[in-house]
């Protein structure tokens, strides 16, 4: 259960939702018929011990919404009652997003980043808005909007969620606390904009490490997430860190030493899945292993990560002076606790 009430989501997001959030996908056995619990805990304490505050319990991987109360709870266990957890609404229906976020609760969630299902197609904002509140009213959890084109949203307006649509939701749902802010992606203007209209309101997201470093410069940011930077281990929560505490030309430093990493993710994800909407989660579960995260098969459907993309995202770890395992490739899909 929340370790707040609904009314006082924004006020308790205000003082708690500070730092970085990592992403977890979760781990299965080797016949994918069950979570690899050992790999799971293993994950959530590396992610503590790298300096996250938070991390997203990762849903887009064909779990069960029963399995990511298991996940959650599990998670909640491992990581203890100061790494804060968020809920993945990706599920196929409004219905089951529901019925899984009301689970996960009861599990020890304390946020959700919503997210909206391929099969929602709307044509108006009055349809997002619908959903949205829905969702928002169905449940006691703080939530963080997420406007990006991954939605298709742009069918309605240019920038996907408008501000009059994001005004309209602040005030209607007391429990939206956060806004991820990618409106335009890869540009930075949905960050911009909702920076400039909200941040007064609700927590401002920027969760593009290679955008929030610089911007910080200017902004005034207090959380990001959520994303996969913690393959890069350490190195975000101490930059965040220290942009957050003035220190801003240390945190430049760092971010430079790592952009041979950053570029390399980079190209990898825009010519595997540029342009398809959908996130290579196995990609990212091989950069979480070569940083010593437990790796291990994910379940179909599933993108595939092949040598051309696997060689060049280690040595870009290498060349960024960043931890990087010894093991060859082929041990990624055995996963470091095969279960």
């Amino acid at each position: 259960m929340a370790s707040y009430q609904r009314s006082d989501a924004r006020a308790w997001a205000r003082e708690h939702l500070v730092g970085c959030s990592a992403v977890t996908i979760p781990s299965y056995s080797a016949d994918l018929s069950r979570l690899n619990q050992r790999g799971i805990r293993h994950d959530i304490e590396l992610a503590k011990q790298l300096g996250y505050t938070y991390t997203l319990l990762c849903a887009e991987v064909a779990i069960t919404p029963e399995e990511n109360a298991q996940f959650t709870s599990l998670a909640r266990e491992a990581g203890g009652k100061d790494l804060g957890l968020f809920f993945h609404a990706a599920f196929g229906t409004l219905a089951e997003n529901i019925q899984a976020v009301k689970l996960a609760e009861r599990a020890g969630a304390d946020i959700v980043l919503l997210s909206y299902p391929p099969q929602f197609w709307p044509t108006t904002e009055q349809e997002i808005y619908d959903y949205t509140k829905a969702f928002c009213d169905a449940t006691d959890l703080a939530v963080m909007l997420f406007p990006i084109p991954l939605w298709g949203f742009e069918r309605v307006h240019p920038a996907g969620m408008s501000v009059e649509l994001v005004r309209r939701l602040l005030k209607d749902c007391p429990n939206i606390v956060a806004i991820k802010s990618e409106q335009g992606f890869p540009l930075p203007a949905g960050i911009c904009e909702m920076y400039h209209h909200f941040r007064d309101e609700v927590v401002i997201s920027c969760p593009i490490e290679g955008d929030a470093i610089p911007l910080m410069s200017l902004m005034k940011l207090q959380f990001s997430g959520t994303s996969n930077t913690q393959w890069m281990s350490d190195y975000y929560p101490r930059a965040f860190e220290l942009a957050r505490q003035g220190e801003w030309e240390a945190a430049m430093a760092l971010y430079w030493q790592v952009n041979p990493a950053r570029s390399a993710n980079g190209a990898a994800a825009q010519s595997y899945a540029g342009g398809t909407g959908v996130l290579n989660r196995t990609m990212w579960k091989y950069q979480d292993w070569l940083a010593g995260f437990n790796g291990g098969p994910l379940r179909a459907p599933a993108m595939r990560i092949p040598d051309r993309f696997m060689k060049p995202l280690r040595q870009g770890l290498v060349a960024s002076g960043l931890p990087v395992t010894d093991d060859p490739d082929s041990q990624f899909m055995v996963g470091r606790f095969p279960c």
